[in-house]
């Protein structure tokens, strides 16, 4: 290999995900920079690398150094240092500031910001909030770099840092050294592999029975994140024979000390994580239990119901509506279903009249934040999410609402009831209060839960609880070719999505590109140009995509659509991304203490970068973020399909391209076409729409729910 030595002058693209990087290179003694790509984490403009790696010629973009490893190399005289640290490398630390902490310590200041931070107090001007804010953008900046270190040392592949870090956070150089097979339970995408590499370097023998437990539990949590309950035996024995590369026989007594250890049950030919058992089998025992609990009476005819919807909300039931709301008085638990435009939500709001009639309490939910904002707006009351409603804690992991303290409640409505997992569904049901009544409104034509099982289906298909399907289009849907062609893909036909010419006015055009670069081009001049002036009307427009990777994946859209949405100048790295103020960023996992949840979705208002710190609106509360909580928001130009799930927007413009043929679905689709309440535009290859209408892959996950609700 050839090793190059030159400063990093300018990063064209990173991956956050996996740190692959295209950067520019200056080389002493050579005119241009020289580009440069590689899995290099934890690097910034300015710094010194030394990097090693072989030459390689690209068709498209020409000579290239592929780097292979690299370390970055600290300047070591005191002009050096006071260059570093002037450079903005470090959050915090100003031009100003630089010279005064180099004044103070020369040689030895960035020993001592790394091994004796406090020492930063003795210079004029460094309180504790300063210092703290060096240490932390310090930390954050070398962290990465020492763990990419060690995995370079251990031959582990570096595109594994990002997600590494994302778990351990600063512990995560002491969680690979003193315990790596924690990386198979955490990390289940990468874990074993990566884990197993470490502990064999330091001498685990192959048949060790630490190791083919890790396996086991490692390749158990790949099923379920593959949206499986459990695992056949012959399956996930064999599976494991093979990641482990010993006999499928060594792995029968460690299942049995993992069922005595109560990690795995077994339950016949399946193989269930102990947890998941419990949430199957308790949903189905807990369902069974309300269902044996008489229904209350309640005292309302149908003329009554009638003229108390009529009254409230102005509108006048269908006789299928008005069947469907008298039945369901009469259930304890029931089941709403039908795809758009079939009065789902109209039933939901007539149930709660009849219920505020009858003086009883209504509690609305759905399974995100944005579902259950939508829910809020359509029906003109609160609705929360399931976890807040439940009181999900997220340090202990625990649920404060339980069988022994049960929501306070009549009825229980859960909007979007397709993506509740079987974990959720398990600390739902164990809330439920014996006397109260349970409503799931769902669409299982959509996409499955992220987490596992098959919740709503299985519900539905055990045939224990009483289901209402609508499937009436109501005469002003009727007008919407996004209702009709939706509906058109729930009954297995193809929609004619080219019937409307560009220069027709629509709801939904169908654009031919087969090319991703040029599907990039055309969503950007979209967004930019062309539906600003066609449909001043509509305010919101969010690109969906189904992957994150490729040119049109999530990232490089992201990256694109920020370049010609938003001028603005300035802004705060991280992960790959420049926030700048007006971005549009999504929050990517439940925060309760600053109550912003997984999907949220809002808008950049300020960034001091000095500082490291930024603000976001969601929907006018201005929220903080510091600089190590930057990983928990990404640019949202465009998002996934499933982030996507239980929200509406005005207008969508669906990425389809035969390059996102891994996730091609018929639900997939489904589910992209009727987030768009007023304008859907496909951009992609046509051949694309067909390969994802002629997967109908939806009742592949593996769950034991429809036999334990059905059983005796």
């Amino acid at each position: 290999m050839i090793t190059i030595k030159g400063v990093l002058s300018r990063i064209t693209y990173q991956n956050p995900e996996n740190h692959y990087t295209v950067c520019r290179i200056r080389v002493p003694k050579v005119l241009e920079p020289i580009t440069v790509v590689g899995h290099l984490a934890g690097v910034a403009e300015g710094e010194q690398l030394s990097l090693r790696g072989n030459w390689a010629s690209h068709p498209k973009y020409g000579d290239q150094f592929r780097a292979e490893t690299y370390e970055v190399t600290l300047p070591a005289t005191v002009s050096g240092i006071r260059k570093y640290l002037a450079s903005g490398l470090i959050n915090g630390i100003s031009t100003f500031l630089a010279d005064k902490i180099v004044d103070t310590f020369g040689e030895k200041t960035l020993e001592i910001i790394e091994n004796e931070p406090d020492r930063l107090l003795d210079v004029h001007g460094i309180g504790k909030a300063k210092k703290r804010i060096i240490e932390r953008a310090w930390n954050t900046h070398h962290s990465v770099r020492r763990v990419m270190q060690f995995l370079q040392d251990s031959s582990i592949g570096v595109n594994h840092v990002g997600t590494i870090l994302k778990t351990y956070g600063k512990h995560a150089l002491e969680v690979l050294k003193t315990d790596p097979y924690l990386l198979a339970k955490d990390i289940p995408s990468i874990g074993f592999r990566a884990a197993d590499s470490l502990a064999r370097a330091a001498g685990l023998e192959t048949d060790d029975s630490s190791r083919l437990a890790a396996c086991v539990i490692c390749q158990l949590l790949v099923y379920e994140q593959d949206g499986h309950v459990y695992g056949e035996k012959s399956q996930l024995l064999n599976a494991c024979a093979r990641l482990a590369r010993v006999e499928e026989t060594l792995f029968e007594p460690v299942l049995d000390d993992l069922a005595e250890k109560n990690e795995v049950v077994a339950d016949g030919d399946r193989i269930y994580l102990n947890r998941l058992f419990r949430a199957e089998s308790g949903i189905a025992r807990r369902i069974k239990a309300l269902l044996s609990m008489p229904v209350r009476p309640f005292k309302i005819n149908e003329d009554q119901i009638m003229e108390e919807v009529l009254s409230s909300l102005a509108v006048r039931l269908s006789d299928e509506q008005l069947g469907v709301v008298t039945r369901i008085l009469e259930q304890r638990i029931s089941i709403i279903t039908g795809g758009p435009g079939t009065g789902k939500t109209t039933l939901v709001r007539a149930l709660c009249t009849v219920f505020k009639r009858l003086h009883l309490t209504v509690v609305l939910s759905a399974p995100t934040g944005r579902a259950a904002r939508r829910l809020s707006e359509v029906t003109g009351k609160k609705a929360s999410t399931l976890h807040k409603l439940l009181g999900f804690d997220h340090e202990s992991g625990t649920f404060s609402r339980n069988f022994t303290n049960p929501l306070d409640l009549d009825l229980f409505v859960v909007d979007e009831a397709s993506m509740v997992d079987t974990s959720l569904m398990f600390h739902l049901v164990e809330a439920m209060p014996p006397t109260a009544s349970l409503i799931l409104v769902g669409d299982t034509f959509q996409l499955p839960s992220v987490g596992p099982g098959n919740v709503l289906s299985d519900l539905i298909a055990s045939g224990e609880i009483a289901v209402f399907s609508l499937s009436k289009i109501f005469r002003q849907a009727q007008e919407s070719p996004i209702v009709m062609h939706a509906h058109s893909i729930r009954n297995g036909e193809m929609p004619d999505v080219k019937s409307a010419g560009p220069e027709q006015r629509s709801e939904f055009y169908f654009i031919e590109n087969q090319h991703p670069s040029r599907v990039v081009e055309t969503i950007s001049e979209l967004c930019a140009t062309r539906i600003p002036k066609a449909f001043p009307h509509i305010e919101e427009v969010q690109v969906l995509t189904p992957m994150h990777r490729g040119e049109a994946g999530t990232i490089n859209l992201n990256q694109q659509l920020q370049a010609v949405l938003n001028d603005a100048t300035g802004g705060i790295d991280s992960h790959g991304f420049t926030f700048k103020p007006g971005d549009k960023v999504m929050h990517l996992k439940n925060n309760y203490e600053k109550d912003v949840f997984n999907g949220d979705i809002g808008r950049v208002i300020e960034v001091n970068k000095a500082e490291g710190n930024l603000l976001v609106d969601y929907d006018g509360r201005a929220v903080p973020y510091e600089l190590l909580e930057l990983d928990e928001l990404t640019l949202a130009y465009t998002i996934s399909v499933h982030k996507s799930q239980g929200s509406e927007y005005d207008a969508v413009i669906i990425a389809l391209t035969t390059a996102h043929f891994p996730l091609l679905q018929r639900n997939l689709l489904y589910t992209a076409m009727t987030r768009g309440k007023h304008l859907v535009i496909i951009v992609g290859a046509s051949r694309a729409m067909e390969i994802a209408f002629e997967n109908n892959k939806t009742a592949l996950r593996l769950s034991g729910l429809k036999e334990k609700l059905a059983s005796s």
